[in-house]
């Protein structure tokens, strides 16, 4: 997130459920791994410790769940040599801590969590009216303007790996602007819509990061190129069917993109531990994750609530049953 060290485990920020009194939020600042300039910002935006803390938590659940079956699990071992280098898998890290950061700052903004910021401000919707009853658009104009700020992007990176994290970065952002929503209220006698509000709401976050696993899935390995046109130099992929031959092929702002190719991750490594031991199952995956190497089945007796009724009144009761259930894990 810090654009040096994407999705860490950040040191325990106090309860969640409200920000620290007067100035606790410096020494919450301070506690977080940001650069000089990112600290000042800090200090200066109660609310945004705890944003990025939940940014954090949003970015790494997801990650895992959208590589819950593949052989790099976005497990937190590993993560720092990870982001040492151009993987596929690095720049999927850059485009969801980013899109995570983005999303948690528009809903703190909604929510009352950040001082600086409020509701979504855009021309054409009725925010004020919405307010009124009881809405508060997601407020993705500052999330993006101060994710900019924060991050110090510069427009044109140094070298081919700053070019490649500024544009796998843009993409989170992008697939959090893709799933903004107009959303609409209708008021009026008997829920007649005689009186309708309407304010921007973000796409759940999941959509987000199933989008961007679809662009993991399709990424683009890239190059530095000169353009002679503009007297720097950009990035290019392979050729594209209609493209002319003589021209590399630029990737689209949407397109994750990589400059090396993966390791396996089917031995334990710098970059993960491995695959011995997971759990997978033998009709979808099995033979993918665990490399040829086989895999154990082993049965297991599961207690579940089965037969549930509901009680006068006014609770549930349930029976509780046990089942066989077979599971399978990758040998060593």
């Amino acid at each position: 997130l810090t654009g040096k060290e994407a999705l860490t485990h950040f040191p325990s920020l106090g309860a969640p459920g409200g920000s620290a009194p007067g100035k606790g939020h410096v020494k919450q600042c301070e506690l977080l791994q940001l650069s000089r300039k990112q600290k000042r910002l800090c200090r200066r935006e109660p609310g945004l410790a705890e944003t990025l803390r939940d940014a954090i938590r949003l970015g790494i659940l997801e990650c895992q769940f959208q590589f819950r079956s593949e052989r790099w699990n976005c497990s937190l071992e590993g993560r720092p040599s990870l982001l040492k280098r151009g993987f596929k898998e690095t720049a999927f890290l850059y485009a969801v801590s980013s899109a995570a950061l983005t999303h948690s700052l528009a809903r703190a903004c909604s929510a009352g969590r950040m001082e600086r910021c409020t509701c979504d401000d855009s021309p054409g919707l009725e925010n004020r009216k919405a307010w009124q009853w009881g809405v508060c658009g997601d407020n993705l104009k500052y999330s993006t303007k101060f994710l900019k700020k924060f991050l110090g992007q510069k427009r044109i990176g140094k070298d081919l790996r700053a070019k490649v994290d500024i544009h796998n970065t843009n993409v989170g952002i992008k697939a959090v602007k893709n799933g903004l929503k107009t959303t609409c209220k209708c008021h009026g006698v008997s829920g007649s819509c005689a009186v309708r509000t309407c304010w921007k709401q973000l796409s759940p976050f999941h959509e987000i990061g199933r989008l961007l696993k679809l662009r993991y899935d399709d990424a683009v390995k890239v190059f530095s190129t000169s353009n002679d046109a503009v007297g720097h130099s950009e990035l290019a992929g392979p050729h594209r069917h209609g493209h002319p031959r003589k021209h590399p092929a630029l990737p689209r702002p949407t397109d994750l993109v990589y400059v090396e190719d993966s390791p396996s991750f089917c031995r334990p490594s710098k970059y993960s531990l491995g695959t011995a031991g997971r759990t997978c199952s033998r009709e979808g995956n099995c033979d993918s994750m665990c490399c040829g190497r086989g895999y154990n089945t082993q049965s297991r007796l599961v207690t579940f609530s089965c037969h549930c009724q509901v009680q006068w009144c006014c609770y549930v009761e349930c029976q509780q049953c046990m089942q066989e259930e077979v599971v399978y894990s990758c040998k060593q």
